[in-house]
C-alpha cells in the first residue's frame, strides 16, 4: 500500500503575542519566526515521522526551494510536486501566551492544480492506496472523484469547511477526520454525540474521527465508536495539533492497527506537538512517541 498526501505547502510567518488580536486592535507581537507548512505539508511530515513512507503531490511557486528542501529532510517524497509562476501560499499566524492560534492563509500557488497535474500524479497509484486530502487545494471534487474511480482509499480533513468543500461527495470518503467545528458545518449539529450520530447516518460507510482539542477524539466506524482522552501536557503552541493527529493516524491505518492503539498513538503525538513551537518542527518522531507512551 502506497500513501500520497494531494494537498497544500505553505511558508508560515508566526507571531507570539500576548492574546489574539481584536478588531479594530493594533498590537506588538513579542517574537517573529518562519517556518515551513500548510495542513497538507504537515499531514505528509507527520505520516513519515511516524515512519511510514509518503508522497506529497502539490504546487509551489518561486521561492520554494527551502519548502521542498524541508519536504525531503524528513524524508516526504517530493516528485509529485510541480512548480508554478503562482505565489506560493503561505499564512499569517498569531500564538497567544497559551497557545492558542489564530490562522489567516493565503492559497496562492496551492489554488493553481490542474487537472493535467492531477491525472499525472494519480496514474501513479492504484487500488488500495491512500490518498490524503484537505481543502487548501482547488480541484477537490475532481480529485476525489478520479481518487474513487481508481480504487484508492480516501482519508479527507475537511479544512477549511467551506461551500465548495460541502458541495463535494462525501460519500466517497473512507475516513472523515475533523474538529468540532467542521463537525457542526458538515453535520448541522453541536453536540459531540449529536455529529457523530448524524454523520453516521448520512455517511453509513465512511469512517470517522472527531477531535475535541483537550477533551479528547472519539472514532466511529461500522455502528461502533471509541474514545480516546487527550494526555496531559503543557500547551506551548497547538498550531501542528491536528495534523499531527491526523498524520499519525494515517500512519496507523497504512501499518493495519487496531483502532484503539492507533487512537492512542496519534492522541500522544499531538499532545507532544503542542509542547514545541511551530509546525513541522513541532511534530514528534515515532520513536519520541513510543518513549511518551512508556513513560504514560
Amino acid at each position: 500500500m502506497q500513501v500520497l498526501n494531494f494537498g497544500s505547502l505553505n511558508i508560515d510567518h508566526v507571531y507570539t503575542v500576548d492574546h489574539i488580536v481584536q478588531p479594530g486592535e493594533t498590537l506588538s507581537s513579542s517574537g517573529r519566526a518562519v517556518y515551513y507548512g500548510g495542513k497538507g505539508l504537515n499531514q505528509s511530515i507527520a505520516i513519515a515521522k511516524a515512519g511510514i513512507p509518503v508522497f506529497h503531490a502539490g504546487k509551489v511557486g518561486a521561492g520554494s526551494d527551502g519548502l521542498l528542501a524541508e519536504c525531503e529532510r524528513y524524508g516526504v517524497d517530493t516528485s509529485c510536486i510541480e512548480r508554478t509562476d503562482e505565489e506560493t501560499g503561505h499564512t499569517f499566524i498569531q500564538v497567544d501566551r497559551d497557545g492558542q492560534n489564530s490562522i489567516v492563509l493565503f492559497g496562492g500557488s496551492n489554488r493553481s492544480i490542474g487537472r493535467e497535474h492531477i491525472d499525472r500524479v494519480l496514474g501513479r497509484f492504484a487500488a488500495g492506496d491512500l490518498i490524503v486530502l484537505q481543502n487548501e487545494i482547488n480541484e477537490l471534487p475532481y480529485i476525489m472523484e478520479q481518487a474513487a474511480r481508481r480504487g484508492m482509499k480516501l482519508v479527507l480533513n475537511p479544512s477549511p469547511c467551506d461551500q465548495a468543500l460541502l458541495g463535494c461527495d462525501l460519500s466517497r470518503v473512507g475516513w472523515l477526520i475533523l474538529n468540532e467545528v467542521e463537525g457542526e458545518q458538515i453535520a448541522g449539529e453541536r453536540e459531540p454525540e449529536a455529529i457523530l450520530r448524524t454523520l453516521a447516518e448520512r455517511f453509513s460507510e465512511t469512517g470517522v474521527v472527531l477531535t475535541l482539542g483537550d477533551r479528547g477524539a472519539y472514532c466511529q466506524l461500522d455502528g461502533a465508536r471509541i474514545f480516546e482522552p487527550c494526555c496531559k501536557v503543557k500547551p506551548v503552541d497547538t498550531t501542528a495539533a491536528g495534523d499531527t493527529f491526523l498524520g499519525y493516524f494515517v500512519a496507523g491505518l497504512a501499518e493495519g492497527l487496531a483502532l484503539p492503539r492507533l487512537m492512542r498513538r496519534a492522541a500522544a503525538a499531538a499532545a507532544l506537538a503542542i509542547t514545541r513551537r511551530g509546525a513541522a518542527p513541532s511534530i514528534p518522531t515515532r520513536s519520541e512517541v513510543t518513549r511518551f507512551l512508556e513513560g504514560a
